[in-house]
């Protein structure tokens, strides 16, 4: 049975990989054109079409699918089932009706929590304990198809998108590898989702990164994990842009207004991870935050004892819009 696999970025890679090596006949690659990128604005592949180039599987990067004509290029192909990975288009209701077998979705969360552009993001934002993927049969709605099967992972104190991202993809990748041949020989019967347990995310943008000092600890420490790696927390110190990439929120307090870098001591700072002795402590609307790893605009990202030694004067300062 020949598959078309519909994907785009490095989240979608660990599945292609996986079903080329499991034997399925993939007939193409369907994704999203080369896009301009670094200081050189180059033209570059997305991470599926170099995937795709290495494993010899031809690639269609249509600029949209609402162009009949690339419909028709797809539906040429007789595929008996669509694998769809974060592809970043919304199908129409003529490529989900192409195969006999419909279109498999995979997406990073255990719905119906966390509908939408951004599930990863939103999860960790909310603090759940735990998220997994889910493989769907796509219909018209927007990740509300019926449910063929779903895994769950638990999130750690340590994770950011970035990581639960890539741990993410790896189990999707083997539950769609465990999934997709028994759907194909007709043996699970796919289960409504519950709409009364529905939450929806949507899409990312710049400004969701900016820190609100006002908020508790813990929630810019979400924040922080959320957002990293884009499109990062930030926050200003005078007129100048800083990310802030790594932090902890500490048990303590000071009479200090939200934003202000304090000054923490040794047995408050024993309670970081991993021994980080050295953190850039802030005070927030609820606790200190403690920044172990951040970066000024234009330079690298720095741990905070190197930043520190950089700005030595810097304690007693106010974060935040002047």
């Amino acid at each position: 049975m020949s598959i078309v696999f519909v994907g785009t970025p490095q989240f979608a890679v660990p599945s292609l990989q996986r079903l080329a090596a499991d034997g399925h006949t993939i007939s193409a690659i369907v994704t999203q054109p080369d896009r301009p990128a670094g200081r050189g604005r180059q033209l570059r592949p997305s991470p599926v079409k170099q995937a795709a180039e290495q494993l010899g599987i031809p690639v269609q990067q249509p600029t949209t699918l609402r162009d009949p004509a690339s419909v028709d290029q797809i539906a040429a192909l007789k595929p008996k089932v669509l694998v769809v990975v974060a592809y970043g288009q919304v199908l129409r209701r003529e490529v989900l009706d192409i195969a006999p077998f419909g279109v498999l979705n995979i997406h990073p969360s255990l719905l119906p929590r966390w509908r939408g552009a951004s599930p990863i993001p939103a999860t960790i934002l909310a603090g759940d304990s735990q998220t997994g993927a889910s493989i769907i049969i796509m219909d018209a709605g927007m990740d509300s198809g019926p449910i063929l099967a779903q895994e769950p992972i638990e999130i750690q104190p340590s994770d950011n998108t970035a990581t639960l991202a890539e741990r993410l993809a790896l189990l999707s990748a083997d539950l769609l590898a465990r999934t997709l041949p028994h759907w194909l020989n007709s043996d699970i019967e796919p289960q409504p989702q519950d709409e009364s347990r529905v939450t929806t995310c949507s899409r990312l943008r710049k400004e969701d990164g900016t820190i609100n000092w006002n908020k508790p600890a813990v929630e810019i420490w979400r924040h922080v994990r959320a957002y990293n790696p884009w499109p990062g927390a930030h926050t200003t110190l005078g007129l100048e842009l800083l990310h802030i990439w790594e932090a902890w929120p500490l048990d303590a307090h000071t009479n200090a207004p939200p934003g202000t870098i304090v000054l923490a001591n040794p047995e408050t700072l024993s309670a970081l991870p991993d021994l980080q002795a050295t953190a850039l402590c802030i005070q927030t609307g609820r606790s200190i935050l403690a920044v172990t790893r951040l970066q000024r605009a234009g330079r690298r990202a720095l741990p905070a004892a190197d930043f520190l030694r950089g700005a030595p004067h810097i304690v007693g300062k106010l974060l935040g819009p002047p």
